[in-house]
Formats: C-alpha cells, structure tokens, sequence
C-alpha cells in the first residue's frame, strides 16, 4: 500500500478516488483487528484526555476494530462507531456484544460523513482519519459534525516516530504517486493548526509513546506482513529480493528502536494525542 508513507511536499494532484479504492482494499485485506487489538489502551487514554461524560453523543470515525469506539462505551457514552471497511465494522461489533456494550455500528466514509452539522459531543480517532487521501476535507468533516464547544480527540503518528519511520522505510522501496500528502502531518503541531486551528477555541496536542511489545522483530515482522493490509500490499507489490531488502530494513529500524536488551521486542512508537475544543 504506498499511498501513505510519502512525507515529500505536495507535487501534483493525485487521483484521490482512486488512491481511496486502493486504500480501502488495503485496509479490507488481511485482520488489522489482530494487530488493533493491541493498542486499546490508546483509545482508553484519549478518552480520559477528551473527559467524555456518560450520556454524550460520541462519533468514532475511521474506527477499524473499535478501539476508541469501546473506551467511549465504557464510559456510558451514545457512540457510533464508523468505518468504510465492513470486515472491521463487524469485528468491532463482536467485541462490543461480547463486552455487553450498545455501540451503533454504521459503514461511513471518513470523507463524507453522513450526519448533521453539529450532531455530536464528541469526535474522535485513533490512527484512523490520519489515512484519508482527503487530508483536509477529513478534518472539515469531523469539524463539522462536532457541536460548538465539543471535543475532537485523536490520536496520530508522528513522522519521526517508529511506525512513521516504518512507512517512510517501506516508501523507499515502494515510492507513493507524486503528490500524496504524509499521514505522518497529523503528527505534527504545523498541521494541526492549519487544520483545526482557526476553528478550535483550545487545541491541546501532547506527545505520547505506544509501546510495540513482540517475541522478536521477526515475530512483529511476521504478524505485520500478514494482519495488516498495507504492509501485506506493500510486500505483494515487491519481487522476492525486493520482500527480502525489505525485510531487512524493518528489522533493522526496530533493532534501532528497540529498548528489550534481550531477543524481545520493546519498541515505543510515538503518537500525538490530540484534543480540540471547537469554537
């Protein structure tokens, strides 16, 4: 999947309908609900730093697997979770009944949210929103469906962080279309400003680490290179030497970020948690 690891200046105007039919291809192919699974704790963190109070309207956006959607249901909060992807829509159905929480699940573009202006509390997403080929229509959207003095929550990777040097080192191998913009920009304050800035009365954009825990940097390689959809297209992209320098290379970037001193893999990733408080 190479259209989200390029962090070179916009050049040309991409075809985005088309860059958005790969993507969802991506995204569908493989389980991210494997490797999403392992990060709730980011979603609980965001949803503590937003302070959802039980009874609000709360909009997961670009919400895979449901990770922020069921951090919002622990806290009583009316959630809807959406996602252009249904395969994630219903594993995050799954883990909502089997925790006994009432989510609404409804497929959505992240692009072209089909509610009202102003028809939530709250808007959120965890490393969701950051892949829309439509950066800024995407957080117009998300400003648009947040009522005045709502919060919108998120969190982003950031470009230098491990999973943004992660897609940078698969854009080596696998140059994106001239003019895709970095998803990597959610992750930087100058964006966010551009983005949010003038609409928000407070933004609040606090650097945080996940931390990647594997049996190795094979291991991680090897889940990663299955479960989910853009490494897994990245990797069918390539010729064998190709899967293999590139192999290499990923297992190299984690052996630079690796804190285990053992044959564990103890990697933190760094991400923005974002809140903004619309105007």
């Amino acid at each position: 999947m190479t259209t989200i690891i390029d962090c070179r200046p916009e050049a040309a105007t991409p075809d985005l309908k088309a860059i958005k039919t790969k993507q969802q291809a991506a995204w569908s192919s493989g389980d991210y609900a494997v490797v999403g699974a392992t990060i709730q704790l980011v979603g609980e963190q965001l949803a503590e730093a937003m302070d959802l109070r039980a009874g609000a309207k709360v909009l997961d956006v670009a919400a895979g697997n449901g990770n922020f959607t069921l951090a919002a249901a622990h806290r009583w909060c009316d959630v809807t979770s959406t996602d252009y992807v249904e395969a994630l829509l219903n594993r995050g159905r799954l883990r909502a009944e089997a925790e006994g929480l009432k989510v609404t699940f409804q497929k959505a573009d992240a692009e072209a949210l089909p509610f009202g202006d102003g028809s939530f509390d709250a808007v959120a997403s965890t490393f969701g929103a950051m892949f829309t080929p439509d950066q800024s229509r995407t957080a117009d959207e998300m400003l648009r469906v947040c009522r005045s003095s709502g919060r919108i929550g998120m969190a982003n990777w950031t470009p230098d962080g491990f999973i943004g040097q992660m897609f940078k080192t698969i854009g080596k191998h696998l140059p994106p279309p001239a003019g895709v913009k970095s998803p990597a920009l959610w992750g930087t304050q100058e964006w966010l400003d551009k983005a949010f800035g003038a609409s928000a009365s407070a933004l609040k954009a606090e650097p945080r680490h996940f931390v990647f825990r594997y049996r190795s940097a094979q291991h991680f390689l090897d889940v990663f290179r299955e479960y989910y959809g853009p490494m897994l297209k990245a990797f069918e992209a390539l010729n064998p030497a190709g899967r293999k320098a590139l192999a290499q290379d990923i297992v190299g970037l984690i052996g630079r970020f690796n804190r285990s001193g053992d044959s564990t893999m103890v990697v933190p990733g760094e991400y923005l948690e974002v809140v903004v408080t619309k105007r």
